[in-house]
C-alpha cells in the first residue's frame, strides 16, 4: 500500500488538472508541463491502477465512472496536502508563527508567564503551544519532535541535545511550623538525616537533586510520600507528614517554615534544551535568543 501511494502521489495533481479541463493540451498549459509528459503520466497512472480513468477522443477526454470515483479521493488528498503546507508555513511565519515550549511544573505559576509576557512585547502575534511536565517526559517529547524548546532541570547532557544553563534556584528545607528546626533560619542538611521526607517521584529532576544532596550530606532519605507537584508536598509538610527540599513558592504557604540550607550547597540549575542540529523556524529562533538573553536573570531572588 505504501509503495502504491508513493507511485501515485506525484501524478494526482496531473490527474486532477486533466479531469478539470477534460483536455490534455489545456491541462498541460495550466500545469506548466509538456503535453507529452502529461499524456504519459496519465497512461502510467491507469496502468498502475489497472483501470481506465478516461474515455479519450483526440485530445479531449472525459472521466469514466472509475475516474469520477478516483477524482473525489484525489481532490481530498490534494486539499489535505495544501492545508498541511499552509499550516507549516503559518507556524514558521516570523511574525505570527508558533513555538512549542515545555517547562517544569514549578516554573508554571510565575516564571513562564513572566517570560512569555516579556517576549510578546516585541513579538505580540507569535503563538505558543505549552506543555507542563517533568524533565524526562519533556526530553522524550523534544526527541519526538513535539517540542521546540524546553525549560528543565537538571540541564541535560546528551549527545543528541543542545542545552544552555540559564540560572540557578536555591532550594530550601521546608519543615512544619511546629518542627524542632522551625525556629532556625539556616540548617545543614545533615541535621535532617533522621527526618522523613516527602519528595517528587523518581524521574523528576528535583527528586534526583534531592537524593544527590542527601547523599552529599551523608544519608539516604526515608521517603513517606512521592508526588508530582511541589505545592502538594508543601501541603503535606504543613500536615506534618515529613520535610522536603523545594524551590521557593510563588506565594508563601501557612503552616510551614522554609530554611536556608548552608551545606551542601542546595541549588538546582535551570536550563533550556533543544534537539542538536535541528533547524529552527524564525519564531523558535527568536524565542530561543530571548531565553538565552535572560541568562542569570531567569529566577528572581
Amino acid at each position: 500500500m505504501e509503495d502504491a501511494a508513493m507511485a501515485l502521489a506525484p501524478r494526482l495533481a496531473y490527474f486532477a488538472g486533466v479531469a478539470r479541463h477534460e483536455h490534455v493540451t489545456r491541462a498541460a498549459h495550466e500545469l506548466g508541463v509538456p503535453q507529452s509528459t502529461l499524456s504519459r503520466a496519465m497512461v502510467r497512472l491507469e496502468e498502475d491502477l489497472g483501470v481506465a480513468l478516461f474515455a479519450r477522443k483526440g485530445r479531449t477526454v472525459s472521466l469514466t465512472a472509475a475516474g469520477r470515483t478516483f477524482l473525489g479521493s484525489a481532490e481530498r488528498a490534494l486539499a489535505e496536502v495544501g492545508r498541511a503546507a499552509e499550516s507549516v508555513r503559518a507556524d514558521a511565519d516570523p511574525a505570527a508563527g508558533k513555538v512549542a515550549f515545555g517547562f517544569l511544573h514549578t516554573m508554571g505559576s510565575e516564571t513562564v508567564p513572566g517570560l512569555i509576557r516579556a517576549f510578546r512585547v516585541d513579538h505580540p502575534r507569535i503563538r505558543f503551544t505549552l506543555v507542563q511536565n517533568y524533565g524526562e517526559a519533556m526530553i522524550e517529547r523534544l526527541r519526538a519532535g513535539e517540542l521546540d524548546l524546553c525549560l528543565t532541570s537538571p540541564v541535560p547532557d546528551a549527545p543528541d541535545l543542545a542545552a544552555r544553563r540559564l540560572d540557578e534556584q536555591r532550594l530550601r528545607l521546608v519543615v512544619p511550623d511546629d518542627h524542632r528546626l522551625a525556629g532556625r533560619k539556616r540548617v545543614r542538611l545533615a541535621e535532617a538525616a533522621d527526618e522523613t521526607f516527602v519528595t517528587l517521584e523518581p524521574g523528576y529532576g528535583l527528586r534526583r537533586i534531592t537524593d544527590n544532596l542527601c547523599a552529599q550530606a551523608g544519608f539516604a532519605p526515608r521517603i513517606a510520600f512521592e508526588g508530582e507537584e511541589a505545592e502538594t508536598l508543601r501541603g503535606l509538610v504543613a500536615a506534618g507528614l515529613g520535610v522536603a527540599l523545594l524551590p521557593p513558592p510563588a506565594v508563601a504557604r501557612p503552616g510551614v517554615v522554609e530554611l536556608t540550607v548552608t551545606a551542601p550547597r542546595a541549588v538546582r540549575e535551570i536550563g533550556v534544551a533543544w534537539l542538536d542540529g535541528h533547524p529552527d523556524t524564525p519564531p523558535v529562533a527568536a524565542f530561543k535568543s530571548f531565553l538565552l538573553s535572560r541568562r542569570g536573570k531567569l529566577i528572581p531572588e
